[in-house]
């Protein structure tokens, strides 16, 4: 039950999460949101903005003492995303998330769970709210869209913040502070096909991937999870080599910025292979599954009969469809030589939709250097060009350039090493952050990013840790405490 979850620790801070939770707030879908932070905004009588793209901006004063420190801008993003497990049911549109306490972690009921931002979005409710919290004057500032193409930050103008810190509540690991992170940019290759009908002789058969963890595109691509469209390309491939299946129908994947945990398709193949064909399938279902064994331990792959589809995808097309996808990068394509560990380029095979004559596959291309972004959404546009789909690279956003000379830097670094006794971890991320957009209409802003635990983002395996939600607590306001003069 969420009354579980407002009695956490700090207990300001998981009570407006809770309350934020109980507003649907879908990417592209934060009308009810905006309004719930206006009201709150306007209800604690602080100024309270909504610009024209649907951004909040709440103002409210320094305390005492700290009138003349530099106004900090704190800010997160409003959306979250809206993954469920199969057998949940679950209506995003009007529910709020349902929250449970496991050990050390809150989590949600076959859903994602909106840590990913909404503890941030907590945080700042929180600070906004309090009545003896010393901190400078903040301008509190709330994006939407960030999870499907960044166009809040990218609407806001210039002019509407005076800040000259930006504090952004987005990092996934309390160890880490965040100076630079990776740029993207969405490619979709459509085209239309030729629909044939399904010969007599054939019977039709459904194929079903599942039980993949999902997670994160970016912060999560190079941990060797599942692809379920991957996998999937690879059973309808093989169909076809040994026993000439034919396509009707593939529904894959979700959102370009979650690793896709399910696919199904729809199939049809010579009655007369029926028995082989499940065998040879559910052979190499076990060898996919043996691959995957340590990282995807509930990997299910089923082989099932249906009816026979009326319609079957033109013969040609199917072809070079199911070699396209085998040959789109999906994974890490480039790691960063000037940071150790750290991925520069990638792709998330997102989404992959076939049926009634049209085909649309949905990529999302990261990476730190706009170079190799473009040189990989190139490679991808040319392999699905090949194919005959017509290729659209769109929602370019910026990287964040890492400055290791930051003034609020070297704050943080040293009040996380007197709170906790050790040094943090100072890093770029691969994930996209809001800053490096935020950062062309306020270049002089000095931008860091941090945050609680969150593990599992954009999968219903997402999880907050609530020890390190407390942690991560005691450092914000110890930032605020420590805000140099103007």
């Amino acid at each position: 039950m969420n009354s579980e979850i407002r009695q956490l620790k700090p207990q300001q801070l998981w009570n407006k999460f809770a309350d934020l939770n109980a507003i649907p707030r879908a990417s592209k879908k934060e009308e009810q949101v905006i309004q719930f932070m206006k009201a709150f905004g306007e209800n604690l009588g602080l100024e309270t903005i909504v610009d024209e793209v649907g951004n909040v901006i709440i103002k409210k004063p320094a305390t005492a003492g700290f009138e003349n420190r530099t106004t900090v801008v704190m800010q997160s993003h409003l959306d979250m995303v809206h993954q469920k497990n199969n057998d949940t049911e679950f209506d995003f549109s009007t529910q709020g998330i349902d929250m449970y306490v496991q050990g050390d972690w809150v989590r949600a009921k076959g859903t994602t769970l909106g840590a990913d931002n909404g503890l941030g979005v907590a945080t700042i409710m929180a600070i906004l709210e309090s009545k003896d919290i010393p901190h400078p004057a903040i301008e509190a500032l709330f994006t939407i869209d960030e999870e499907t193409g960044m166009t809040g930050a990218q609407g806001l103008k210039g002019g509407l913040l005076s800040g000259g810190i930006l504090l952004n509540l987005d990092t996934e690991e309390d160890d880490e502070i965040g100076v630079g992170c990776a740029g993207g940019i969405d490619v979709t290759a459509t085209r239309s096909y030729h629909e044939e009908e399904t010969p007599e002789f054939k019977i039709g058969f459904g194929i079903k991937v599942k039980g993949l963890q999902g997670g994160h595109s970016g912060m999560q691509i190079h941990e060797g999870l599942g692809n379920a469209n991957k996998i999937m390309n690879r059973l309808l491939f093989d169909g076809f080599e040994n026993f000439g299946l034919r396509i009707s129908e593939i529904d894959g994947g979700s959102l370009r910025n979650a690793i896709p945990r399910e696919s199904s398709a729809i199939v049809a193949i010579d009655a007369m292979h029926e028995e082989t064909f499940v065998t040879e399938t559910l052979e190499l279902a076990e060898a996919i599954k043996a691959e995957l064994k340590t990282m995807e331990p509930d990997l299910e792959i089923e082989v099932f009969k249906v009816e026979t589809p009326k319609m079957i995808m033109d013969l040609g097309v199917q072809e070079g469809l199911t070699r396209a996808i085998y040959a789109a990068q999906n994974g890490v394509y480039r790691m960063s030589a000037d940071i150790p560990e750290l991925v520069e380029t990638s792709n998330n095979l997102a989404r992959v939709e076939v049926k009634n004559g049209e085909i649309k596959i949905a990529c999302l291309t990261r990476s730190s250097v706009e170079s190799s972004k473009m040189d990989l959404a190139n490679t991808l546009r040319a392999t699905f060009e090949l194919t005959g789909c017509e290729v659209e690279l769109t929602g370019d956003y910026p990287g964040w350039t890492p400055n290791m000379e930051s003034p609020i830097l070297k704050i943080m670094t040293q009040l996380y090493e007197d709170l906790n006794g050790e040094q943090p971890h100072v890093a770029a991320c691969h994930a996209g952050l809001e800053c490096g957009i935020l950062g062309q209409n306020y270049p002089k802003m000095d931008m860091i990013s941090f945050g609680p635990n969150i593990k599992g983002a954009h999968s219903p395996d997402e999880r907050a840790q609530i020890s390190s939600v407390e942690k991560y607590w005691k450092f914000v306001l110890a930032i605020l405490k420590n805000i140099p003069v103007k």
